[in-house]
């Protein structure tokens, strides 16, 4: 009788339990379709057509003189035809000849120099100001206080360059306010409106009351975004109220500052026409000469009209590559600047 115990022999291959192969799934979807432009047209056409009014007349008053900037490079005679377009097709072209003149002329350099002076200082010495001014009044804690506050600093802005220096002249003049306190009192009155010396303190200090007040209606829309919770959290960790100033609200409106920076960068040589050429005969050409009014009389007073346009296009470009270099530098500091790429 032969028993069965132990296993005799070498061990048999036991089978390996058979593992689940799992189902193949779908991979990921790479991106949302892209709608058919049709499809996008059904969508928005409403909005669309509340836009046509405004791109028409974006197209009628500013794209469509662009093309009149064709006059910077032809010898520009505006009898040679019965319609300016006919004249400047009659024109002969010259190329860099008109800019080659206006680098030569002098009072270019003038009214440039004057320009650059001008924006330096205002963007020194202006643009922080409403900055400041938002942050005061959203401090007030008192929302009628506020609001009289915010309408007494706007209401200027209304005002035209008339009205403004006007006034200004009502209280600085020679014979205004001002100097008739400091007549009564045995002293001589300053010559403010019409000292070249200051001129630039002047119409920094016109500017500013005039438009300080459109500048903190931006910031304090800005400080109404910024989540009140960073506030809660940093006054829980013993923030002090500088502390949360220089750690939430700054932060806050860095990207509202930026943009306002670029663009105002944008518009470094343009100063403005109207509150110049208003003042320009009470402290002379040297003090108050900036582009806009150089072009203006060279290009219609003088009607040197190839100079002038070559005076204005060189603005347009200066501008053009400032507001590009400056998006520029602040995408490299991580701000998303005027436009980005896609």
């Amino acid at each position: 009788m032969t028993g069965t115990t132990g296993v005799a022999g070498p061990a048999q291959a036991r089978p390996l339990p058979v593992q689940a192969t799992p189902e193949p799934q779908a991979a990921p979807p790479t991106g949302k379709r892209r709608m058919s432009f049709g499809a996008r047209f059904r969508r928005d056409r409403g909005l669309l057509l509340m836009t046509v009014p405004a791109a028409l007349l974006l197209a009628v008053f500013h794209y469509l003189p662009l093309l009149g900037n064709v006059v910077a490079f032809l010898d520009y005679d505006q009898w040679a035809g019965d319609s300016a377009v006919e004249a400047i097709v009659n024109s002969p072209f010259i190329g860099f000849t008109n800019f080659a003149e206006l680098f030569e002329d002098s009072q270019f350099w003038d009214a440039l120099r004057n320009t650059l002076a001008l924006t330096t200082f205002q963007l020194v010495f202006f643009f922080p100001l409403p900055i400041a001014l938002a942050i005061l009044l959203n401090s007030v804690l008192s929302p009628r206080l506020r609001g009289f506050i915010q309408t007494v600093v706007y209401l200027p802005h209304f005002f035209s360059w008339v009205l403004v220096v006007t006034f200004f002249v009502q209280m600085l003049g020679g014979a205004g306010l001002l100097a008739q306190v400091l007549r009564d009192n045995g002293m001589e009155p300053w010559n403010i409106m019409g000292n070249p010396d200051t001129f630039i303190v002047l119409v920094s200090t016109q500017a500013l009351w005039k438009d300080v007040g459109w500048g903190t209606i931006i910031f304090l829309a800005a400080l109404t975004a910024i989540d009140q919770s960073l506030y809660e959290a940093a006054a829980s960790d013993g923030a002090n109220r500088w502390r949360r100033l220089w750690h939430v609200t700054l932060p806050g409106l860095r990207p509202v500052v930026v943009l306002l920076l670029i663009l105002q960068l944008g518009n470094s040589l343009t100063v403005g026409f109207e509150q110049f050429i208003l003042q320009r005969d009470a402290v002379g050409r040297q003090a108050a000469e900036v582009l806009d009014t150089y072009v203006y009389y060279l290009g219609l007073v003088t009607q040197d009209y190839g100079v002038g346009t070559a005076a204005g296009l060189f603005k347009a470009v200066i501008g053009l590559i400032l507001i590009l270099a400056a998006n520029r530098v602040a995408r490299r500091f991580g701000e998303e600047g005027v436009f980005v790429r896609s």
